[in-house]
Formats: structure tokens, sequence, C-alpha cells
């Protein structure tokens, strides 16, 4: 509990630096400001929010319990490195002549990495459903410790 406290302090603190810091800067312009809060506020909130949970909704329709928590981990994961990564494919704002601006093939290496993404998943579900499956050595009439007695028909 006190770490939590800490932080929350530091947090406050900080926060309170940067508005007091913010309402001193004398080339500050409190319509941009406002204007960019908002923007950040309903492209995480409305777009970004929506997103995700509409995602997480069709994983859990779609998706076996046992695979859904890779899957997640793979959509987030792919979500936040295309965000990260968009500019850069794109490439708006590189300058014509200057090619060693952004010298690499952004594109084809976002792909990838998104195949590898998709490849650890694949192979994370397919562990999970290997180990799930019974072995051939175990005899179907073995069950688990404390599985009550045996009835006809087992």
């Amino acid at each position: 509990m006190r770490t939590r406290a800490a932080l929350i302090t530091a947090g406050v603190l900080i926060m309170g630096y940067a508005t007091v810091g913010s309402l001193t800067d004398p080339d500050l312009d409190p319509a941009g400001v406002l204007l960019f809060a908002v923007a950040v506020l309903v492209g995480h909130d409305v777009l970004w929010m929506a997103a995700v949970l509409a995602t997480g909704a069709g994983i859990t329709r779609l998706v076996p319990r046992q695979h859904r928590p890779a899957v997640r981990v793979a959509s987030i994961s792919a979500a936040a490195i295309t965000f990260v990564a968009f500019p850069l494919v794109v490439g708006d704002g590189r300058p014509a002549d200057n090619p060693s601006a952004l010298p690499l093939p952004y594109g084809r290496n976002l792909i990838f990495v998104l195949l590898v993404v998709s490849g650890v998943t694949l192979l994370t579900c397919l562990r999970r459903a290997r180990r799930r499956r019974p072995t051939a050595d175990r005899k179907k009439s073995e069950r688990p410790a404390g599985s009550g007695p045996r009835t006809a028909g087992r």
C-alpha cells in the first residue's frame, strides 16, 4: 500500500510540475493544448478502446478458451507494433533529396515482424493443444485421484 501511495504522490507532483511549467510558458497556446487533449481523449477512449473491446469480443466468440490468452497478447502486440511502425511505413515527411533519412524497407519489415508474432502465437497454441491431448500410453481406465467411485459404463 505504501508503494501505491508513493507512486500516486509522485504522479501528482510530476503532473503539477508539468502544469505549472506549461502555464508559465509564454509561447503556450491554450486553444491548441485543449484541441490536443480532446483529440487524445477521442482517439483513445472512443476509437482505440472500441477497437480493443470489439477485438476482445471477437476473440471470445471465435477462439477456444485455452488459446485466448495467446491470441489476445498477439493481437495487442501486433496493434502496438503496427501503430509505432506506421509512420515509417508511410514515410510521410521523408525528404526526397535525402535517401538515407528512412533507408530501410519498413513495410516489408513490418510484415515480417507481424508474421513472427503470428508464428509464435501459432506455435504457442499448438503446444497448448498438444499438452491437453491425452497421450497414447495413458490407459483409458486411469482416472485422476479423487474422481469418485467407478460407475457402470466407464
